[in-house]
């Protein structure tokens, strides 16, 4: 059986991700932050999920030593993981004269050096393994700018350049690295913002509508997929004409 990694797997888009890798044969194994056990297990049980498709793992993706010593645990357990979706990632808006350090660095931190963290123990038994692939969860946000959000679109910026980067090195390997690049999309969380607060943004969007997560997810289990293995160091944009180049 194939074996998908999904950071932040129980939120609005990692549900959907999820759920469609599940969908499409893989058993998933779905990170969560330390001590939100109960919330975990609520959504596991919500999804009807067994525990032969879905393994929850308690991850800290922000902590480097921790992260080695869990998924090499991880390896000696799955023995192989062959899609790794780093998606957890968190957001502390503000304009940037009002940035504190604080919020700057647990952007950065989550967004950014969480995706090193997860990624570099896994990636060597990719490369040994081949036909591997890692799907890093971006954001328009990070091709475009945001006002209000500088540290959140510097991470998601950093991590199309690290999908670049690492695709060139695992090429030779088998092993693809991609990113899909969502654009708002209608989590319960954006879903909750004040209804002129919606309606400005669809507005903005010329498909005059917010992505479902499920979008988003399909967009995801498509890189995974054997029909996109020639596809790698891309940004797969899904954000309804929202940025064009």
């Amino acid at each position: 059986m194939k074996k998908a990694l999904v950071t932040g797997g129980h939120g609005g888009i990692g549900s959907a991700i999820t759920r469609a890798l599940v969908s499409s044969g893989y058993r998933v194994i779905v990170c969560y932050i330390p001590g939100d056990e109960l919330q975990a297990l609520k959504w596991f049980r919500k999804n009807n999920y067994s525990e032969t498709q879905v393994f929850l793992l308690p991850l800290d993706v922000t902590d480097t030593g921790g992260c080695e010593k869990t998924l090499c645990e991880l390896l000696d357990q799955e023995k192989h993981i062959d899609v790794l979706v780093n998606n957890a990632g968190i957001t502390r808006d503000t304009t940037f004269k009002r940035m504190s350090p604080a919020q700057w660095h647990e952007v950065i931190n989550v967004n950014l050096n969480g995706i090193y963290n997860v990624t570099r123990p896994l990636f060597p038994g990719m490369c040994e393994r081949g036909n591997a692939r890692i799907i890093n969860i971006s954001s328009v946000n990070g091709l475009k700018g945001q006002f209000g959000q500088v540290n959140y679109s510097a991470a998601k910026a950093g991590m199309i350049g690290f999908t670049k980067a690492l695709a060139a090195e695992g090429a030779k390997a088998g092993v693809t690295v991609n990113a899909v690049a969502p654009g708002y999309t209608g989590t319960p969380m954006v879903e909750m913002m004040k209804p002129e607060a919606l309606q400005a943004i669809t507005a903005g969007i010329p498909m005059q509508r917010l992505a479902t997560p499920d979008e988003v997810a399909a967009a995801v289990a498509f890189l995974a997929s054997d029909a996109a293995a020639y596809i790698t160091g891309e940004t797969l944009s899904v954000n309804g004409g929202l940025y064009m180049h």
